[in-house]
C-alpha cells in the first residue's frame, strides 16, 4: 500500500548507532545539561549525561607531577626536535585530549572540538546543513543507517550499510567517523562526492547539500483504522510534537497505535522518559546505575495520553538508547508487543562537559541504566516479541512486512 511504501522507505534495515549526518552524535543517552563542572552533572535531559555527581580526583598534586612527567618531555621533543615547526599547540593539547579518552576503550566515551561539538547539537535542535542521513561514526568506516525521508542522501540513493571509504576522491581509510562526518557536512548547495562499499561493490555516489530541518514525530492514520506515529529522534522538541500527534491521532477514535522506533538513535534521557509516560501511566520506567553502586530510578510521569490504546511498536537493529528505554518498559509491563529484529543494545549513559574557553567538550560515559524489569541490554539488544525480518528485497519492492504485522496484531489476527 501507498503508506507502507512511504514507511518503508524511511526505516530500512540499517544497522548501528545513530547520528545524523551532520551530527557527531553517536546513538546516545544523553543526560544532564551541557555543563563546564568537571565533575558533576544536573538534572537528566538527555541520554548523554549522568544525574548524580561523580567522584572526583583523588591524586595528589606532587603525584600528577610525576606521572605526568613523561608527558611534558614527550611535549618538549615535539617543540624542540620535530621537523615542521611551528608546530600547533592547540591541535596537540586536542590530540592529548583524544588519546586519553581514546584508551578508555569506550566507543562512547569522547572528545570533540568546538566545530564538531556544534555539529553534533544541530540535529537535535532541529537543522543543519548536510546530506539528512543516519549514520554510525564508532566503526572502522562511517556506515550509514538510513537517510532521512525525502532527503538528499536518499534522493540520490544511499542505502543503509553502505560504508563511506572516500570523500571528494580523498581515502578515508583509518580516519576517525567524526572527522569524516565533518568532511561530508558542508554548506547548502554544494556538492560532496561519496565513495561507497556496498556489500563488496564501489561506487561514487554525488549529493548536493541542503539546509535539514530534522524531523522528530511524524504520524497518520493507517488503513483499518490504526494510528501510525514514527518518533525519528528524541530532540528538544519531541514531546511537544509527539502529544501534538498523539492528541491529532487519537481524536480520530482509532482501533490502535503503532509507534515505529525502527532506526531512531536515541537523544535526550529527558525526552526518553517524556516519551514512555505517554504509553505508561506510573511505575519505574528505568533505572540508572554507577560504577560506585549508586542507583537512581526513572518513573513515569503520569498524564500519558496514550496509555490505555492497544499498541504495537515496532523495533529494528537501529532502534538504540533511548527508543529502547521506551522499547524496553513497554515491553516489561505488557503495555504493548515489540515487533522487528533485535534491537541495537545501547544501555550506557554519557554526560557531556564542556571544555572552558570553547575548547570542545567531552562525552564520558557514566553510568548504565537498565529496563523496569532490571534487564542489562548493554550489547545485547532488546528481542521483540515477535519477531518479523525487512530484507533488501522487501526495500526494493516497497514492501514492509514488519508494518503488516503490527497491523495484523492490532486486528487481532496473527501476524
Amino acid at each position: 500500500m501507498e503508506t507502507e511504501t512511504r514507511t518503508v522507505r524511511s526505516i530500512l534495515i540499517g544497522l548501528g548507532l545513530l547520528v545524523i549526518v551532520g551530527a557527531c552524535f553517536v546513538s546516545g543517552l544523553v543526560v544532564g545539561w551541557f555543563t563546564r563542572q568537571p565533575v558533576q552533572a544536573a538534572v537528566p535531559t538527555d541520554l548523554f549525561a549522568s544525574s548524580t555527581p561523580m567522584p572526583g580526583r583523588t591524586e595528589e598534586p606532587s603525584d600528577l607531577d610525576e606521572l605526568f612527567q613523561p608527558f611534558w618531555q614527550a611535549w618538549e621533543i615535539v617543540h624542540e626536535q620535530y621537523v615542521d615547526q611551528p608546530v600547533d599547540d592547540v591541535e596537540l593539547m586536542r590530540g592529548a585530549i583524544q588519546g586519553m579518552l581514546q584508551a578508555l576503550d569506550d566507543p562512547h566515551t569522547s572528545y570533540m572540538d568546538p566545530q564538531e561539538f556544534q555539529q553534533a547539537n544541530a540535529p537535535l535542535q532541529g537543522e543543519y546543513e548536510g546530506i539528512g542521513a543516519w549514520v554510525d561514526v564508532s566503526g572502522d568506516y562511517l556506515t550509514i543507517i538510513s537517510p532521512m525521508p525525502d532527503s538528499p542522501a536518499e534522493e540520490a540513493g544511499l542505502k543503509p550499510g553502505d560504508r563511506v571509504i572516500a570523500v571528494n576522491g580523498e581515502d578515508m581509510t583509518g580516519v576517525d567517523g567524526n572527522l569524516v562526518l565533518r568532511e561530508i557536512l558542508g554548506p547548502a548547495g554544494t556538492d560532496v562526492v561519496l565513495t561507497v562499499d556496498r556489500g563488496g561493490r564501489v561506487m561514487d555516489i554525488t549529493i548536493t547539500r541542503e539546509k535539514i530541518t530534522v524531523p522528530s514525530v511524524t504520524g497518520e492514520m493507517l488503513e483499518d483504522n490504526i494510528a501510525y506515529i514514527q518518533l525519528l529522534t528524541y530532540g528538544e522538541r519531541t514531546r511537544v510534537e509527539l502529544r501534538s500527534e498523539l492528541r491529532r491521532l487519537l481524536r480520530e477514535n482509532p482501533d490502535g497505535l503503532i509507534l515505529d522506533l525502527r532506526n531512531n538513535g536515541g537523544g535526550y534521557l529527558d525526552t526518553a522518559i517524556d516519551v514512555v509516560s505517554e504509553f505508561i501511566d506510573e511505575g519505574v520506567v528505568m533505572y540508572e546505575q554507577f560504577g560506585d553502586g549508586r542507583e537512581v530510578e526513572y518513573r513515569a510521569r503520569g498524564r500519558g495520553l496514550a496509555t490505555d490504546i492497544p499498541l504495537v511498536v515496532l523495533v529494528n537493529e537501529g532502534t538504540a538508547s533511548a527508543s529502547e528505554i521506551t522499547a524496553g518498559a513497554i515491553q516489561d509491563y505488557g503495555r504493548g508487543v515489540l515487533v522487528g529484529t533485535t534491537t541495537y543494545g545501547k544501555g550506557s549513559v554519557q554526560n557531556w562537559i564542556l571544555l572552558d574557553d570553547d575548547s570542545g567538550a567531552v562525552r564520558v560515559t557514566v553510568a548504565r541504566w537498565l529496563t523496569p524489569d532490571r534487564r542489562q541490554i548493554h550489547e545485547v539488544g532488546l528481542e521483540p516479541d515477535v519477531v518479523v525480518e525487512l530484507t533488501e528485497e522487501d526495500w526494493e519492492a516497497g514492501r514492509d512486512p514488519q508494518l503488516d504485522a503490527a497491523v495484523e496484531i492490532l486486528k487481532g489476527d496473527s501476524p
